[in-house]
């Protein structure tokens, strides 16, 4: 045990005074896990997480408002003044059958042994906030300074008790930007099994943490090598080693994690950047006329993947949606010979409100192909202009646009509500994306007018009536 009083000054007034309850009523309380870590490096602390030698029953005498959040496994949320934090009795945990939970939750009076039970030695460090006081037992500290992620005790246990470790050490390495301590990287090689056991929503949350971290290559690095992905994500193997043409210098899968770096970070933005390229694979091709490889229509390869993955992962419809829209887009065909309605077009087939992703992505999948990419970085940003222009000048996006409804087609032009108000609509529309003039209610009224008495003559005619 340490003396730290260099962080006491990080720890809230609340904090310290619920540890200052639990004291005058015979218990003590320590701020641990994450908590503790971020504090030693410097970083800011947005939940506080606290072990006690109290019983839950106990925590509840003590405090006017608790919350029994997890009062199976010892965690109680104590309330004050509007603020949750959960305080967790010191446990000592046997075996872990479905590689989550543990059989049976023992609780204990030693902070060493809770501590032994904590995934990684940055992890199980407690601290004292009322003597000022660390307890490390497990070299936490010294890690820290290595910038070292290393399990506590024998990695093959905490990789067996609960396999999403293994994803977990992979984060922490992209977020801190810490390296793998060696015997940890194979007991997570040796146990990625145990990841058949984690459900999807649990897989999703620490994959899009990773995404949001500052380097997310580092931790998708780790997935891939210690056969983690092979386990959640096995569509993800086939990139490793799949060469590219002359217009790439590296092959599908580092040219993607390059991508997701050089992407904002957008964790479901990032996470298509991570698929645009995986329906590369199953669709390349040599050429028989440049002796190169072809990826042809990989984009609808990969968008019908990135929807079972997407299912998998438990995403939400908006979520999925999004992921499965952006990498079916991803590619932009712009010349900037292009006409303002292609530029329209475009637009419209993209959707308004995912041109700023397809942008992105379309920039960040240039720069990682590892060469002279500055004329389609000029070409992206003429783009970008341009559409900024059209928007400037109210461009009709989708039928919502157009200066007349479903409405008015009713009580103006005399069409009866069903499919055929949405076919005049798409033709009004592209009346407008052809020239945005045409977007005035009598101009788009009279246009429907003649769409509709067009067809009703076609109709008329028959095709018995009509020239071959």
């Amino acid at each position: 045990m340490t003396q730290h009083p260099d962080i006491a000054r990080q720890v809230p007034p609340d904090v310290r005074s619920l540890c200052h309850s639990l004291r005058e009523a015979g218990w003590r309380a320590w701020i641990v896990g994450g908590c503790t870590r971020d504090m030693l490096l410097g970083r800011e602390v947005h939940d506080w997480d606290l072990a006690t030698d109290a019983r839950p029953e106990d925590v509840t005498r003590v405090f006017r408002r608790v919350i029994p959040t997890g009062i199976q496994h010892g965690t109680v949320t104590v309330m004050l003044r509007g603020q949750g934090y959960e305080v967790t009795t010191l446990r000592g945990d046997g075996t872990y059958t479905d590689g989550r939970h543990p059989d049976q939750v023992t609780f204990v009076n030693d902070l060493e042994e809770d501590l032994a039970r904590r995934d990684f030695t940055v992890n199980a460090i407690a601290f004292d906030p009322l003597d000022d006081s660390l307890t490390d037992p497990f070299g936490g500290c010294r890690d820290l300074e290595a910038r070292l992620i290393r399990a506590v005790g024998k990695p093959e246990n905490r990789f067996q008790e609960d396999g999403l470790r293994i994803l977990r050490a992979a984060r922490f390495a992209a977020t801190l930007g810490f390296d793998l301590d060696p015997e940890t990287t194979r007991a997570m090689a040796d146990c990625s099994s145990r990841l058949l056991c984690v459900s999807g929503e649990r897989v999703r949350d620490e994959l899009l943490k990773t995404l949001g971290a500052s380097e997310p290559s580092r931790g998708l690095r780790i997935m891939q090598t210690t056969g983690a992905f092979a386990r959640v994500l096995p569509e993800i193997l086939p990139m490793v080693g799949c060469e590219q043409n002359h217009y790439h210098a590296y092959d599908v899968w580092e040219h993607t994690v390059r991508t997701v770096d050089a992407c904002r970070p957008d964790p479901i933005l990032r996470l298509a950047m991570l698929l645009h390229d995986v329906g590369k694979p199953a669709v390349r091709a040599l050429s028989d006329k440049t002796g190169d490889y072809t990826f042809y229509h990989h984009e609808e390869e990969g968008a019908q993947m990135s929807e079972g993955m997407g299912e998998r992962l438990r995403l939400s419809n908006e979520q999925r949606q999004r992921v499965v829209h952006l990498v079916r887009h991803h590619l932009i065909p712009y010349e900037s010979s292009w006409s303002e309605s292609a530029v329209r077009r475009w637009v419209q087939r993209v959707g308004a409100d995912h041109v700023t992703d397809v942008l992105e992505m379309a920039r960040a999948d240039a720069q990682g192909k590892g060469v002279d990419v500055s004329g389609t970085l000029e070409g992206l940003e003429h783009l970008r202009q341009r559409v900024e222009e059209q928007r400037a000048q109210g461009m009709a996006l989708s039928v919502r646009d157009l200066a007349v409804n479903g409405r008015d087609l009713i009580g103006e032009v005399g069409l009866v509500p069903g499919p055929v108000i949405g076919r005049v609509l798409d033709h009004l529309l592209d009346l407008v994306t052809e020239d945005p003039a045409h977007n005035e209610r009598e101009r788009l009224l009279e246009a429907a007018r003649s769409f509709v008495q067009a067809a009703e003559t076609t109709v008329r005619a028959g095709p018995e009536n009509q020239s071959d």
